[in-house]
């Protein structure tokens, strides 16, 4: 029951690091096969004990303007949760935590790139930065792709 109760706690206190409002610069692959887009992107995060929700939205100069959300809870260092942003409805979010950043398993509403998985990460980096990172595999080559990673600071 302690242990329980440590990684709770361990969580909350991760959680909060995450909170606020977010702003920076990144890239968006559309698909594995299509040009990298560069996107300026601005997020609202709330955190509390055991959950996460990040609400924003990302533009380029190329007409490209997506918003993206992701909402996660925590039991322990597992997570759970929804996705919107790759234009093909509410994605499922499964995984756990490692030091800084939560990895989680995507899988699509649709099938996008051949199948209907990919993998997420969102990373707290330094004092006041995040990273959001997207990666899928070319159903051409077999190889993994990013397909979204953005810088974000503390705004």
């Amino acid at each position: 029951m302690l242990m329980a109760g440590a990684a709770h706690a361990d969580e909350s206190a991760f959680l909060k690091t995450l909170a606020g409002n977010w702003s920076g610069k990144g890239t968006v692959k559309v698909r594995t096969n299509a040009p990298t887009i560069k996107v300026t992107c601005r997020f609202k995060s709330d955190a509390n004990a055991s959950s996460l929700a990040l609400n924003g939205r990302c533009t380029s100069l190329v007409v490209f303007s997506r918003v993206i959300s992701a909402n996660l809870k925590a039991r322990g260092d597992t997570y759970t949760g929804s996705y919107v942003g790759a234009g093909t409805g509410t994605a499922g979010l499964g995984g756990k935590r490692a030091g800084n950043a939560i990895s989680l398993a995507i899988k699509w509403a649709k099938e996008v790139n051949g199948d209907r998985r990919a993998q997420m990460t969102i990373e707290k980096t330094g004092a006041s930065g995040m990273r959001l990172t997207t990666v899928d595999t070319d159903p051409a080559t077999g190889r993994s792709v990013v397909t979204s990673r953005i810088e974000l600071r503390r705004s």
